[in-house]
């Protein structure tokens, strides 16, 4: 219940024992029930009531590393909801450390463990990708889309992914067969075929960039320089008729001037 205090935050630290209370300052994004309106400032009081050291996932039985790791997944999507994508990331990693089928004995689980884990792998690399895209780290989401398709080749949301990075980076004969791919596994995703359509467009003006090529340098020699600008124009100089025709003129002139003075 909201305390008329001043907001503070007593973040847990090594010397926290049992019984230790923490005062919490939040403002939540959306409105809480019953009659919460949202952004409206609230103080919780916390108090530690038990301390538990990290699980290690390798001691845990497979069917509590998926339980466990689902959690944190879920966890994750919840950051992505209110856009904390960092944090998003942070917590799909640690639900990846969690969904593992390793153990200290190195022995085998069955087929049905190793599936199940796998499929919740999948779903977090995916959100992961998802994750790395929006804060930008292509080169993370690209290597995390091929992780999924090494669990599952015929993941199309990794496929659509990793096509668009591939385009994104100029590997656009990767990028095609990668998407064609994802086209043919979901003939009607729209995104797919504009993906598509964008990277021909991109092949078709490479292909016209190669083309585009006059004079080569290697055919020219060193001396390229009156191809890459264009030569300045000369001033257009007067013509021959031009000056003849001024000088008849002013020598008529000279010569009528002479006769009128004569006169005179």
């Amino acid at each position: 219940m909201p305390v008329q205090a001043s907001p503070v935050l007593l973040k847990h630290h090594s010397s926290s024992y049992k019984g230790t209370r923490s005062m919490v300052a939040v403002q939540p994004r959306r409105r809480l029930e019953p009659d919460i309106p949202a952004w409206t400032p609230i103080l919780y009081q916390l108090q530690l009531t038990e301390i538990r050291d990290k699980a290690d996932p390798l001691s845990l039985p497979i069917s509590d590393r998926i339980r466990i790791g689902n959690q944190k997944r879920e966890r994750g999507n919840f950051y992505f909801q209110r856009e904390e994508y960092s944090m998003a990331a942070q917590t799909y990693c640690m639900a990846l450390d969690m969904l593992t089928t390793r153990t200290h004995d190195s022995q085998d689980c069955t087929l049905e463990e190793e599936e199940e884990v796998n499929d919740y792998r999948v779903k977090c690399l995916n959100n992961l990708a998802a994750a790395q895209l929006k804060l930008e780290q292509y080169s993370e989401a690209l290597h995390t889309s091929q992780d999924v398709l090494f669990l599952d080749p015929n993941n199309v949301k990794a496929l659509f992914r990793k096509g668009k990075l591939l385009s994104d980076k100029g590997d656009y004969e990767e990028a095609m067969e990668t998407l064609k791919k994802a086209l043919k596994l979901e003939p009607s995703t729209k995104a797919i075929h504009a993906e598509l359509s964008k990277l021909v467009k991109r092949q078709a003006g490479v292909t016209e960039m190669q083309k585009w090529n006059p004079k080569s340098a290697q055919l020219l020699g060193e001396n390229i320089a009156p191809f890459l600008k264009p030569p300045k124009k000369k001033p257009p100089g007067m013509s021959w008729k031009l000056l003849l025709g001024a000088l008849v003129v002013a020598l008529g002139s000279l010569v009528t001037s002479v006769v009128l003075t004569a006169r005179n």
